[in-house]
């Protein structure tokens, strides 16, 4: 599958930071890890940290799948709003699940300083009211988020105008969330040895068949060469329909803007990181580089030429989009893409094994939430391979 189109700005602005070869031997291993973008890098990076020998293959060049379309927006938010989640899966649940997404930003945030990444920003959120009849229930969702313990405060009208400069109905002003860039995020954790000061580690190897047995998993590449290894982790995102039959995920489109560079910082205030209650949500972050980047526009995914060909309309509406906000901005358009995302019922990722599939484990940060979700899953995999219990895996078993 095509997972994106067009021209990702951060791999235009980052380029190929790292390179890696292609497998040419076979290799007997513990852990083979199929996919290196931001979740198989996650999850190699605490698997090396804990020394469980481990090897990473993508059929792509790293990171040139979904992550490079990745508009790097780190929040504890889930797609489905906290009080509404609450009455799907209980309070509890509900509770822990956003939480879980808090802790990862800050978790993110203490990773990167073990190698210096210095694009990774905390920032607050500000999730508005698109029309007046959403206000009821966003004030529903202010009270639940104030009761699971997040530093929140509600905006009326009048407050957004002053704070903010633009016309809203109401918003909720969250302390905690991080703008990053997951393209050279997972470039920088992938660059991390282990015991063996080798990176085993291996793009452009397409993988043409699996072999789950009782004992172990056997890997065969398009070249013909082996990977034998006792446990398997699926980190391949979107792909994954290629080998799950549940009916899991709801494959969209969506589509990201970045400005010309400003020659000055002169942004909102406190450069908040910007979404609303419109279905799709529109969302809108600054860069360190002093750019300003839009995404949203949605459409339900049916095939990549038909999601591509709407990438110069998407531009011009998300472009009016911005200027409509903040018309003192002149934002005017240079980078944009279109990439294929899913999304799930419950708004939650799918983490841990899967029955049909023995001795493997998948890491699936579906939903807008994607790069917390990897950092969960990271955490819950790296566990359940060492034989520990994870209290939290259950939220996101396939089982739920």
């Amino acid at each position: 599958m095509t997972l994106k189109a067009g021209y990702p700005f951060w791999l235009i602005k980052d380029g190929l930071p790292f390179t890696f070869p292609k497998l040419d031997h076979d290799v007997d291993t513990d852990v083979v890890i199929i996919g290196a973008g931001i979740s198989g890098a996650l999850v190699r990076y605490y698997l090396v940290k804990a020394g469980i020998k481990c090897t990473t293959i993508d059929a792509r060049t790293i990171g040139l799948g979904s992550t490079s379309a990745s508009t790097s927006l780190l929040q504890y938010e889930i797609d489905v709003p906290l009080y509404k989640l609450s009455e799907m899966i209980g309070k509890e649940k509900a509770q822990r699940a956003y939480q879980l997404c808090g802790e990862a930003i800050d978790k993110l945030s203490e990773i990167t300083k073990d190698f210096k990444l210095d694009e990774l920003k905390k920032r607050k959120s500000l999730y508005y009211a698109a029309y007046k009849k959403d206000v009821s229930w966003l004030k529903k969702e202010y009270e639940a988020r104030k009761e699971a313990g997040f530093k929140v405060k509600w905006l009326n009208e009048e407050e957004v105008m002053e704070q903010f400069g633009f016309k809203s109905y109401g918003a909720i002003l969250s302390d905690k969330a991080a703008e990053t860039n997951a393209y050279m995020l997972t470039h920088c954790l992938l660059q991390q040895k282990g015991k063996n000061k080798s990176l085993e580690i291996y793009d452009r190897t397409p993988v043409t068949d699996i072999k789950h047995t009782k004992n172990g998993v056997v890997l065969t590449t398009e070249s013909g060469h082996t990977l034998k290894a006792k446990k398997l982790v699926y980190a391949t995102g979107y792909e994954v329909v290629d080998f799950i039959d549940k009916d899991i995920v709801k494959l969209l489109s969506t589509y990201a803007v970045v400005s010309e560079q400003y020659n000055e910082r002169q942004f909102w205030n406190d450069e908040v990181l910007i979404w609303n209650t419109a279905d799709p949500y529109l969302y809108i972050r600054t860069t360190s580089d002093n750019r300003v980047l839009v995404g949203g526009r949605d459409e339900d995914f049916s095939n990549p030429a038909k999601r591509d060909k709407l990438i110069s309309k998407k531009t011009k509406q998300l472009t009016n989009d911005v200027n409509k906000l903040f018309p003192e901005l002149d934002f005017k358009p240079e980078f944009s893409w279109t990439g294929t995302f899913g999304s799930t019922k419950d708004g939650l990722p799918y983490i841990g094994p899967y029955s049909k599939k023995p001795n493997s484990y998948f890491s699936l940060g579906f939903g807008g939430n994607g790069i917390t979700f990897s950092l969960i899953g990271a955490e819950i995999i790296c566990d359940l391979l060492q034989g520990k219990d994870n209290p939290d895996a259950g939220l996101f078993s396939f089982d739920r």
